[in-house]
This record gives structure tokens, C-alpha cells and sequence, in this order.
């Protein structure tokens, strides 16, 4: 391994008889970005925090290489509330340049007020000042547990454009797919106890997971038609155990252990057909809400006459940047905040089910199966299929031992994944959810969108996660600031498409309008004229050359990364190339604007 940063081996952790991991042994190279995926209660954060020292293990060892320098985000971080935003990031000691690099990471994280009390602050808020503070010290090694919760999508796109950047080295836990697609080059799974580990991208380890449980399920079932035939062995010759067969009955006990593995894996779709809704759903009429007061300019307007009828069967999905109102808006919907003005007009016929994201207060000393059994014993499935509590646990990866655990002993994950099958128990035809995703595993995560794909009622979802809204969304509300919302006919990525069309277009436009500007310029400024040197003329007429390069190498990549025919490998490597590229070309286009200027003066 080429100049190892992290090496562990044989680690071991368990809490009293549940064993997270087992014998795990791998190594974190300088340049590679690790992605770490495992279910909910698996040992994920249990893992990032042997790595940082803040938990004990059973057996094994963790080495670093000396003087590494690490940057650790943790899940839920704390601050001293009485502390002030810059000066919890870091102990800048007056360094002009750091406080400047401060400032310019915490403003990409829409962190604006620098001198605000910690204490003042969201959860979310604090998250991405703990983001803001690794990423301003500029460590060797980034360890990140769920970068991306509590950052808008812009955020995310800028974060994930970052990371990829350089020659940075990373290990992180996140569910966001995509983000794990367009930053990771090795991928590390906990599975049964064991590490697998996958040196390519997400696309790359679901092909070669796939590959893994294939191979498992055929050596199981090979490893069962021997079992049967020792089996019977076993039983009639007991005289046959003697000192000669004793490898025989070793090589027994070993078969026994393969043929009574069991994958997890589901073979059914979990379909809802009882679900029955009116056509009339809701109709916005008019909503008006703001907050603050106008006369010391604090006013924030959230909605403003807005009206939309929302249509059966509809799945609509809601994106803005934080701060924007949609979790209010939601929350005006169902009745849990007041309107200023207009009114929402709901059918009779609508039974609204809401995944919040402040989550459910459990009882901590009840067991899982108590909380889904105090709402219903049995679930309706329609056409005369029922699920029991048990049994609807179990689909969504709660195995009957995991059932009969305490609410105490859950991870975040699970208490989400909890609260979620508390809110599908009751049968809704109306799903909103605000920010379903977060801290919940892939696996969960495909199990939901299955679950919504096939949902025959209405859905409203607020999410971060692109991948999720694009599986699950038809069209989305855009809520851009100050009461503008537009309506877009499409999932998150085709308005993303259509985003950067039209900032081509404005784009585009920029070189004309300068030049326009440049020439009335001229005219009034004339004996304030300044020529081009010659090397500058050198410079722009190549600039040109190389930004139609680059546009023609951009479109070309593009074509080729949508059109389903590259190989692993090309594909990871022209998915790296090409938000290098975007870069290059933005730096090259603002010089040629910066010449331009010069040239038409």
C-alpha cells in the first residue's frame, strides 16, 4: 500500500452479546476517499470513533502514521453554547489568512453571522460550523460521519465538488448515493460481522455486492446438498469416529457453519393496495406567511399569494436552500403553524401520515415490537393480505431478536427507521415527509423508495437527497427565497439539467453585453484607453482555442457518461475527469471576460 495513513487489524467490538464486528483488518492509503456502508446498528459511527480513540475495543489494533494530522466530523457535535461561530471553529489566533479562509467556508454553508452565540444555533447550524472548522484546518486525513445531513442541496454540490478536488484522503459514513458515486474511489461494507471491501466507486460495489451474495448463495447451497449427505453419515456410523475420521468430522462442523448461513436478502416487494383517496386532495388558495418585522428589516417572507391545486395521486417533491420555508410549508398544510393569509382547503377523504424531522419520543424502556403493537397488531395490505407488527418490522430489516430490544439500545438510525414504520403502520393515504433520509442505511433507504414507487396515494417529500427524490418524485416545488416558488415538471436531476442550460444561456450572453459596455466606454473615455500588450493578445487569442477545447471535451464526456456503454473503469475515471474540467474552464472563461474587457475599450 502506497504510503499508508491507517492501518487496523483483527478489530474486534462488541456490546455485551451483540458483536458489531469481528477480525476486521484494512488500510486508508494517502489520495484514497473511502465510503464506509453497513445497515442501521451495524457499527458505522461505533467504527469512526474506535478510529478517533473515543470508544474502547475488544481485541486488535489500530496504527497511524506518526504526525498525521486528522480532521473528524462527528454525527451529533458539541460546542460550548456560550462560544462565539469563529471562534468555535478554530483557535485562529489572529492569523488574517485563516480568519479569511474561515469566513469563506462558513459562508459557502450559508453561516453568515460569525460573532453568534453557538447556543443560538440549530442542530443543523451547528453541524456545519463542525464541517466548517475540519475543513478550514486542512488535515491529512478527513474522517466525516454524515457529511452531507442538514446541508441543502447547493451545499451538497459544493461540498462534493471540494472533497473530489486534490489529493485528499478520506474515510466517511453517508447514504447519500450520489455523493458516494462522484467522491469515493474505494468503497468498505460491514456486513455479518465481516469487512468487504470494493476498490471502485458506488455503481462499481453494487455490481460487484451483487457479484459477492451470488457466489455466497451458490457456495450455501452447494454447502447444504454435501451437508445431507455427511448428515446421514454422521448419524449411521458412529463407530466410524474414531482417530482416521477425525478430519472428517472437523470438515463436518466446518460445512454445518456454511450451510446454515443465511443472507439477508428480500424477495417481495412490500405493496399497499388498501389506500383509498378522493379526487379532490388539497387546493392552496392564495397562502400568504412571513416572519419578523418589516420596519427593522428582519422580514422574512416565506410564501406570498401562493396558490397550487395539488392532484390525485400526485408525488411531489420540495427542494430550497435552508431557511427558504419548506418544512413550514408543510407544516402549514397539516395545521401545525399559522397562515397569515388565504387558507389550505383539504379533502374529506385525506388521511395525512407525517415523518417529521424532529423524530418521535419513544419510551425508552419499551421494546420495538411494543411501539408498533400499541398503533396496530395487523396492517391491511389490501386484497386480503394482512402483516403482522412483526412481520412489517421485519421487512424493514428488524429481525425478530431485534424486535424484542429495548428502544434504549437503538442507534439514531434505527430510532429513525423506527419512527418511520410507526408512521406506515397507521395506513395513511397522504405521505409527507420532511427529510426522510437522513441517518437511515442504503438498504432501508431502497426498501422506502420501493415502497413509494408502488404507494397508490399522494406524497410530499422534503429531502436532501438527490438520489432518493429522483427515484421517488414526478415534479418538484422550488422554493428560491423571499416567496418565489416555481413549479418544475421533473426529479431533481432533470431540474439541475435545466439549471445549468439556463446559466449557459445567461452565460453566453455575458462576452456581448461587456462588449456593448466596453464600446460606450470607449467613446466617453477615449483618452482613458489602454491597449493590450502583446503577450495579452497571445494569451486571449489562445484562451479561445482552449475554452472550445474544453466545452467540446465537456460535451463529449457527458455524452459518453449517459449513454450506459463505459466500463467501470472508464466510467470512474471519466466521472473524476469531468468536475475537473468544469473547473478549468470557469477559470479560463474568467480571463477571457477579464481580456475581453481590455480588448474592447
Amino acid at each position: 500500500m502506497a504510503n499508508p495513513y491507517l492501518v487496523v487489524q483483527n478489530l474486534t467490538k462488541s456490546f455485551g452479546a451483540q458483536v458489531l464486528f469481528e477480525d476486521i483488518s484494512f488500510g486508508i492509503a494517502e489520495g484514497q476517499k473511502v465510503g464506509l456502508i453497513a445497515q442501521n446498528g451495524t457499527g458505522k459511527s461505533t467504527l469512526l470513533s474506535l478510529l478517533m480513540g473515543k470508544d474502547g475495543y475488544d481485541s486488535g489494533s489500530i496504527v497511524y502514521r506518526n504526525d498525521l494530522r486528522i480532521g473528524y466530523l462527528e454525527q451529533s457535535p458539541k460546542f460550548d453554547p456560550e462560544e462565539s461561530v469563529l471562534d468555535a471553529c478554530f483557535n485562529h489566533q489572529g492569523e488574517d489568512e485563516k480568519v479569511l479562509r474561515a469566513k469563506q467556508i462558513l459562508t459557502q454553508l450559508h453561516i453568515g453571522n460569525l460573532q453568534q452565540p453557538m447556543g443560538q444555533l440549530s442542530g443543523g447550524q451547528q453541524k456545519r460550523v463542525a464541517l466548517a472548522n475540519v475543513l478550514i484546518t486542512e488535515p491529512d486525513m478527513l474522517i466525516l460521519d454524515e457529511p452531507t445531513n442538514h446541508l441543502d442541496l447547493d451545499m451538497i454540490v459544493w461540498l462534493e465538488g471540494y472533497l473530489s478536488r486534490g489529493n485528499k484522503t478520506l474515510l466517511m459514513v453517508t447514504h447519500d448515493r450520489y455523493f458516494l458515486d462522484r467522491v469515493c474511489n474505494l468503497i468498505m461494507e460491514i456486513d455479518n460481522r465481516k469487512l468487504y471491501t470494493y476498490r471502485g466507486n458506488f455503481s462499481y460495489y453494487l455490481e460487484k455486492r451483487q457479484e459477492r451474495i451470488d457466489n455466497t448463495r451458490a457456495e450455501i447451497i452447494r454447502a447444504n446438498n454435501l451437508y445431507r449427505r455427511e448428515l446421514e453419515w454422521m448419524r449411521r456410523m458412529p463407530q466410524a469416529r474414531g482417530h482416521k475420521a477425525r478430519y472428517r468430522e472437523d470438515a463436518f462442523y466446518e460445512l454445518e457453519r456454511v450451510a446454515k448461513q443465511r443472507i439477508e436478502e428480500r424477495q417481495v416487494r412490500l405493496k399497499s393496495r388498501n389506500v383509498y383517496i378522493g379526487s379532490k386532495i388539497f387546493e392552496c388558495q392564495y397562502v400568504s406567511k412571513a416572519y419578523g418585522d418589516e420596519n427593522d428589516g428582519s422580514r422574512v417572507t416565506i410564501l406570498k399569494d401562493f396558490y397550487y391545486n395539488f392532484a390525485r395521486y400526485e408525488k411531489m417533491g420540495i427542494v430550497g436552500n435552508n431557511g427558504t420555508g419548506k418544512s413550514t410549508f408543510i407544516k402549514m398544510l397539516l395545521g401545525l403553524e399559522p397562515i397569515d393569509q388565504g387558507k389550505f382547503d383539504i379533502g374529506d377523504t385525506v388521511r395525512f401520515g407525517y415523518f417529521s424531522q424532529e423524530g418521535l419520543q419513544f419510551n425508552e424502556q419499551q421494546k420495538v415490537i411494543d411501539v408498533v403493537r400499541d398503533i396496530a397488531e395487523y396492517i391491511d395490505m389490501g386484497g386480503g393480505k394482512h402483516l403482522s407488527a412483526s412481520q412489517f418490522l421485519q421487512h424493514f430489516l428488524f429481525s425478530p431478536e431485534q424486535q424484542h430490544n429495548y428502544v434504549y439500545k437503538l442507534s439514531g438510525g434505527e430510532r429513525r427507521k423506527l419512527y418511520l414504520c410507526t408512521v406506515l403502520m397507521k395506513n395513511p393515504n397522504f405521505l409527507v415527509l420532511d427529510e426522510p433520509t437522513n441517518d437511515l442505511d442504503i438498504t432501508t433507504l431502497q426498501i422506502l423508495e420501493e415502497y413509494l414507487a408502488d404507494f397508490p396515494g399522494c406524497v410530499i417529500v422534503v429531502s436532501h437527497d438527490r438520489y432518493f427524490m429522483d427515484k421517488v418524485v414526478d415534479h418538484l416545488l422550488v422554493f428560491k427565497g423571499e416567496g418565489l416558488i416555481k413549479d418544475f415538471p421533473g426529479n431533481y436531476t432533470q431540474y439541475r439539467e435545466w439549471s445549468a442550460l439556463q446559466s449557459k444561456d445567461n452565460i453566453s450572453t455575458q462576452p456581448t453585453q461587456k462588449h456593448q459596455n466596453a464600446q460606450k466606454s470607449k467613446n466617453a473615455q477615449s483618452a482613458e484607453r489602454r491597449k493590450m500588450s502583446y503577450k495579452e493578445k497571445r494569451e486571449f487569442e489562445q484562451l479561445e482555442q482552449e475554452i472550445a477545447a474544453l466545452e467540446a471535451e465537456q460535451k463529449l464526456l457527458e455524452e459518453q457518461l449517459c449513454s450506459g456503454t463505459l466500463s467501470i473503469e472508464e466510467l470512474t475515471e471519466k466521472s473524476k475527469r469531468l468536475p475537473r474540467l468544469k473547473e478549468e474552464l470557469d477559470e479560463k472563461s474568467m480571463r477571457w471576460l477579464e481580456l475581453a474587457e481590455i480588448e474592447s475599450t
